[in-house]
């Protein structure tokens, strides 16, 4: 199975998206289709997916060969239950039985037993009845209830009607028929957009594992890189194709583009240097045949056209902060119930002065709702302390929504702006890339990351010093991510970031604090350290849960006759294969152990240092930011050393 894409071009209007781009999809390609805000890649899934037709050229797919695709936003309407709904992915089952009736019937009917065509309708039956055999002997309600629950619904949604569901909610239902569809080729266009880290990470598993060809776009860089194997960049209307994930591809993109500046302008040097001499013996008979001669040259030169760089420059940059208290958020067992369901209860924790901290976890589990409860907005149990001084810049994850979309972009700001600053309008738009004509565009027009930046600038026309950014990075290309990242850290007081995007949050964040079964945990340390206390956790769970199990098999084994003379030898096996994978698990623990003991060291000998050359007197200006920066260093060491100790010596005592 492949899928060929010949000579593609697309217009609109008198612009050219595409000119003549021809590439192919193998089977198990799995491709990320990347290029500027602009340049093509939903409109290149769609007519993949057959739902637009090019000016131009064709897409050949072969016989049989079946496509999913999942668009960036659509509309929904079912009125079915969750599991009813998503039971619909396996109604193919039935439609191929109907076509392997059809093709018996036809069969039954013809007499052109030599012939070719006659061979493959016995070959198409038989790959059929394969694929049916194939396709009914897995468990349909068991790979239905697995791909939900990845995708973070719990067995008390199954059985709810969908119209109860969110939108983003509802994707998840849509994307769930889809995998369980198991199409050829999977078309994605911005899947993660509505999933939390747990589902991106099974997502992510899914299409590594199970999924045949995948065509994906996506801001979402830690996704991309970890799914993906080649890379496509649509870029003025022409791709380039590179055989290596995102990363790699970022590389050797910008040594393609110092290569095609080099040879640009070597051309232009050699033009110059033509048409100077054309003109300078223009008018002289002596030269006219060299002169001629030069012209015929130029005309033939194929011209080196340099892809366009974005130019334009976002300066995003948060206004210096007013001193606030030390402790701006103080929560103290604040629980928050709707009805007689319980959100989370007994979430106690300090957020000090200058942290900047994630909240993550499923959706659904209350990360939002702590943001209301803190703002304000809702009513909830137990003590929440806002501290002195402490002025509130609130992103809401629906703000770009929030917008009126009636009115223009300049506006937008004008109607919020007070004294000086309205002055100053015109520069701020234009540092948000909102120059020139773009500000008198309507707020309807605009696309959702215009629309987030737009929201964005609201946020910035007063000072403030506790920030809190609800999935501030949804719609935001990863350009714009990675300098309203930049700018967050420069940001000299308090964050709180509800996020599911783990490039954004790695070195963003020193705390963690997660979101679950009604609990608020806090979790010192970056947002992959994190992760991997948690993958730790899971395999000590693991091995709690599996060890039990060991002593009633050997109970029955010795209880029941041998089968045979090998049954012995294999119980040896086993046990033998259980204990090698325990002592890896021991080794990884005790290595984790180590590293972070090593830190601790490492982290007192540098904040002695320091005291050492406070004491003497005569220091840097920086030397008490050095001093209190790496003192919570090592707080934050001492922690990540204590857990891996109490995780070593508990996976350590389970033989």
């Amino acid at each position: 199975m492949s899928i060929s894409i010949n000579n593609l071009k697309v217009e609109f209007s008198a612009k050219c998206l595409f000119d003549n781009i021809s590439y192919i999809i193998n089977r198990k390609d799995k491709i990320a289709l990347v290029g500027k805000n602009g340049a093509g890649k939903s409109t290149m899934l769609k007519i993949i997916a057959g739902l637009q037709k090019p000016t131009s050229g064709s897409v050949a797919t072969p016989h049989d060969t079946t496509i999913g695709y999942l668009p960036q936003h659509m509309t929904i309407s079912d009125t079915a239950t969750v599991i009813e709904e998503v039971r619909t992915a396996f109604s193919h089952i039935h439609e191929m039985h109907a076509r392997l009736d059809r093709m018996s019937n036809e069969l039954a009917s013809r007499t052109d037993y030599e012939s070719t065509e006659y061979q493959d309708l016995i070959e198409s039956m038989t790959a059929l009845t394969d694929r049916i055999a194939m396709e009914e002997s897995e468990n349909c309600e068991a790979e239905m209830e697995k791909t939900l629950m990845g995708l973070g619904f719990v067995r008390e949604d199954f059985n709810r009607p969908t119209s109860e569901f969110s939108g983003g909610w509802r994707m998840r239902i849509e994307l769930a028929k889809l995998l369980l569809t198991r199409p050829d080729v999977l078309l994605l266009d911005e899947p993660t957009n509505h999933l939390d880290i747990e589902s991106i990470q099974w997502l992510e598993n899914f299409l590594t594992t199970k999924a045949n060809a995948v065509v994906l776009v996506s801001h979402d860089r830690a996704f991309i890189d970890n799914v993906t194997n080649r890379t496509i960049e649509i870029s003025l209307g022409k791709i380039y194709d590179y055989s290596v994930n995102y990363s790699k591809y970022v590389v050797l993109r910008q040594e393609r583009l110092e290569q095609q500046m080099r040879a640009f302008q070597n051309q232009q040097k050699m033009i110059k240097e033509t048409e100077d001499f054309i003109e300078r013996f223009r008018y002289k008979a002596t030269k006219s045949v060299q002169v001629q001669s030069r012209i015929k040259q130029l005309a033939k030169i194929d011209r080196i056209e340099v892809d366009e760089v974005d130019t334009s420059h976002l300066n995003l940059k948060f206004p210096p902060a007013p001193r606030s208290g030390d402790y701006p958020v103080i929560a103290d067992n604040v629980g928050k119930a709707y009805g007689l369901h319980q959100v989370f209860d007994n979430a106690t924790f300090t957020i000090k002065r200058g942290e900047k901290v994630a909240f993550v976890g499923k959706n659904g589990e209350g990360k939002s709702t702590l943001v209301k409860c803190i703002m304000g907005e809702i009513p909830f149990t137990g003590n929440l302390k806002i501290g002195h001084n402490v002025k509130i810049g609130y992103f809401a994850q629906n703000q770009a929504q929030l917008l009126d979309e009636e009115i223009s972009v300049f506006d937008t700001i004008d109607r919020v702006a007070v004294g000086d600053i309205r002055t100053k309008i015109r520069d701020i738009l234009g540092a948000f890339m909102f120059g020139g004509e773009a500000s008198d565009k309507k707020v309807k027009v605009l696309s959702g990351g215009e629309k987030t930046r737009l929201a964005m600038i609201r946020l910035l026309l007063e000072p403030v010093n506790l920030l809190i950014l609800d999935e501030p990075t949804n719609h935001l290309d990863m350009k714009t991510k990675d300098i309203l990242k930049n700018a967050i850290k420069e940001f000299d007081g308090t964050v709180i970031v509800v996020s599911h995007d783990r490039e954004f949050l790695d070195g963003l964040v020193e705390k963690v604090y997660e979101f679950g079964g009604g609990k608020v945990k806090e979790c010192l340390g970056g947002i992959y350290e994190f992760l991997e206390k948690k993958k730790l956790a899971s395999l000590s769970e693991l091995e709690r849960s599996t060890t039990p199990t060991e002593k009633p098999s050997a109970k029955k084994s010795e209880q029941k006759p041998s089968d045979g003379p090998n049954t012995q030898t294999q119980t040896r096996k086993l046990s033998y294969a259980e204990q090698r994978e325990h002592e890896k698990i021991v080794r990884k623990a005790k290595k984790k152990m180590d590293e972070a003991e090593s830190e601790v060291s490492r982290l007192e000998q540098e904040v002695a240092d320091i005291e050492s050359i406070i004491s003497t007197g005569s220091f840097p200006s920086d030397i008490y930011d050095r001093h209190a920066a790496t003192t919570k260093q090592l707080e934050n060491a001492m922690s990540l050393w204590e857990l891996a100790t109490l995780e070593y010596e508990e996976i350590n005592s389970t033989k």
